[in-house]
This record gives C-alpha cells, structure tokens and sequence, in this order.
C-alpha cells in the first residue's frame, strides 16, 4: 500500500528553532491591569526562559488603559529584553490581538491571560505541534478529556452551553472557543485575520470557526485551570457580543460573503491519498460513517415500526417506517460518508435516493410477503425477517449511493 500525505497549505512546513529571532511571541493583552501586570510578566519570562530551547518574546499589548498599566509594561521593558510593549488607543482584547499578530515576525504566535489561569506547564504542549508542522492552530481546553478546572458552577454552566450553541449552529468541533491560552502560526494568521471581524471577545470564536471551515488542523490541549475570582469580565455583556457574532457568521455563511472556499483552496490540509489494489480511495472511512448512519437509521425504522404496527398492518407500517428514514438516511450520507454540501443536487440525490429506497422496499416487503405466504409469523418472526432483509438493502444501498448518486465524476 502506498500512502501520500501532501504538504499543502502554508502551516505544514517544519519552522527552524535554530535562529537567533524569536521563534515564539506571546501576547499580554491587558487593560488596567496595573496590579497583576508585573508578577504575570516575571513569571512567564521565567518559566519560558526555563522551559523554552528557543528564542522567545513576550509583548504586552496594552488597550486603552486609563491607570499605569503601560508605565508598569514599559519599565519591564526596559528590564528585561525579551519584553516588548505596543500601546493601542482604543479598548479590545480581539483589536489587540489582531494588531500584534499581524504584524509579528515570529513564525508562531500565542496569547494568555494576565491572569494566567492556566498552568503554564502546558504551553510547550501547545506550541509544539505547529512547530512541527502537524497542526496550524493549537488551543487550550477546559473542555476536553483530562482538564482540570476549578470554577464556580456558573461560569461552568454557561461555557458548556456556549460550546453547545457553536456545535449547534457553527457545526464547530473544537471544544473550548474562549480559553484564553491559544496559538497559531504566523503564516496562517496571516490569511485569517483579514477576515475576522470582531475586536471584543469574540475574536476566539471567529478565528476559529474560520480556520475549521477552510480545512485547517485545530490541536487541543486540555490544560489545568484556575478561575480568578476578581476578573473584571462583564459575562451578561460577553454572552450578549458572542451570540450576536454567532449570528453575524451564520449570516456571511448564507450569503456566501465569506471566502472560505478561497481559504480552503489555500490553506486546507487535503486529505490522505491510500492506494492500495482493490481499495478505491477513502473507501474505509466511508464504510465506517455510513455503517453508524446505518446503524442509527435502522434503530429509527425499528422504533417506528412497532409504533405503526400498533394502529395498522405490516406492510403499510414498513413501508411509512421506511420512507421516513430514507429521506434522513440519504441526507446524513450525503453530508457526512461521501462529503456533498450545499443545495446543489440535493433534489436529484433525494430523488435517486428515493430510488434505491424503493429497491430496498422491494428487499424487506418482498421478504414480508414471503413469510406471509408461507405461515403465520408472529411479531418476533416479523422483526427478524425485517433485520436480515435491511442487511441486504444496505449493502445494495451503499454500492448505489457511491457508485451511482454520489459518484464524484456526476458531482463534478
């Protein structure tokens, strides 16, 4: 078997550690932050200095302070060489960190919190991968398997809810969008910046929506955290600006004014290339996803079966039971085992759909009246009858659906 992996796309490429530049700038962006300001920067440079076999930068990127946050930036400054300070006029952590990332010459930036709530144990983890080339952007999740966080129940229930309205609505997969432990790779910023919009805090959200919508790699880590008791964040206000940046994006996508084609073309991690004799391309991984539609199709016809068969006959119940999950089962394989989107074809994939349904109702009806005419089955006989015969209609779905109605040549 041979197996390609293509290096396309800016963020595959290894970066070289080996260089008297920094490899990695992390960013402070802060806002009146006069008393945390100064033990958070002399931790972090002593635990990167420590830590890191590579050049590094921290800048403190102070938004429109109005006490002495920047005099306090700028004496550390002067103290230690790695510490840099940008000074913008206006308020916004995501408009501070759209202007320093922008326009920083090292291969891979990051930012944290003042606060640093997160163990700082966790930002070679994080770096790493984009290092290497295996991932474009890494975050830090209080979300993911193997975090450990301590926090109020309030602020934890509105984070999982949040991460379910981006599931729900963004179809997004990663699993923290407002940990403020995140980085990515000079290159690829570079691309999505321009896009993003919003200044506040819902910099995070879009970023990374944008960046999974274009075919890029998000790595997690799930990290150890700490809630600061004294933040300053207004959560009403926050959850208001991120719902209202949800439904913005929800719109771009509709109209179409996002050019996440353009980026996906650009940017996106292509997928694996497998040759091997006999093995059509992707051929597994399509038979696993619509073997779990399958799966959960067939459990769906199950279910309404019994149900129909309670009011009505058993080849009236099959058949209603069945045209319902077909049009859902055709949907679900369209999108997730064989990768068609958007509205084009969908009426003739439905149709043909509707097709092999009815090569499939010939299969399990057929079978019913087989079994009819041969003896007086009881309900137990029906089910399995039922199931083998499904068995088959799936197979015979499968080849149709790949080899006729999503073949890639007819999508084309």
């Amino acid at each position: 078997m041979t197996v390609t992996i293509p290096a396309t796309g800016p963020g595959t490429t290894r970066i070289d550690t080996r260089t008297a530049d920094p490899v990695l700038d992390v960013v402070i962006p802060v806002y009146n932050e006069e008393t945390d300001l100064e033990p958070c920067i002399r931790r972090l440079h002593a635990h990167l200095t420590t830590s890191l076999p590579y050049r590094f930068r921290i800048t403190v990127a102070d938004n429109a302070s109005t006490d002495t946050t920047l005099q306090v930036a700028e004496r550390l400054a002067r103290e230690f060489a790695e510490v840099e300070v940008r000074h913008l006029d206006l308020k916004g952590r995501g408009r501070a960190l759209n202007a320093v990332w922008s326009t920083s010459d090292a291969p891979v930036v990051a930012y944290m919190d003042v606060d640093l709530s997160t163990d700082l144990a966790a930002l070679a983890p994080l770096v790493a991968p984009l290092i290497s080339g295996h991932s474009d952007v890494a975050i830090g999740s209080r979300l993911a398997r193997g975090a450990r966080v301590v926090r109020g129940p309030k602020r934890e229930f509105i984070s999982r809810c949040y991460n379910l309205i981006l599931r729900g609505a963004l179809a997004a997969k990663f699993t923290d969008a407002q940990c403020g432990f995140k980085a990515i790779r000079s290159d690829v910023a570079r691309q999505l910046l321009p896009l993003v919009e919003d200044t506040g805090w819902f910099f995070d959200t879009e970023l990374l929506v944008l960046a999974e919508r274009a075919g890029l790699r998000i790595h997690e880590v799930p990290v150890d955290w700490v809630d600061d008791p004294d933040s300053s964040v207004d959560i009403v206000a926050t959850a208001t600006a991120d719902l209202k940046g949800v439904a913005r994006m929800l719109r771009a996508f509709a109209k179409g004014t996002l050019p996440i084609s353009d980026l996906r073309a650009q940017l996106g991690r292509h997928p694996i290339g497998v040759s091997a004799l006999g093995v059509p391309p992707r051929l597994a991984t399509q038979l696993v996803r619509f073997a779990a539609i399958g799966a959960g199709s067939t459990l769906a016809y199950l279910v309404l079966f019994l149900l129909l068969r309670l009011g009505m006959g058993p080849q009236l119940a099959n058949f209603l039971a069945l045209g319902v999950t077909a049009v859902a089962n055709t949907a679900a394989n369209r999108r997730f085992t064989f990768g068609v989107r958007g509205a084009k074809g969908a009426g003739r994939h439905q149709f043909e759909g509707l097709i092999v349904f009815g090569l499939g109702l010939v299969l399990t009806s057929g079978s019913l009246a087989l079994l009819t005419g041969l003896t007086a089955p009881g309900l137990a006989l029906e089910l399995t009858v039922l199931v083998l015969a499904n068995l088959a209609a799936t197979v015979l779905r499968f080849v149709l659906l790949r080899g006729w109605v999503f073949h890639p040549r007819r999508q084309s």
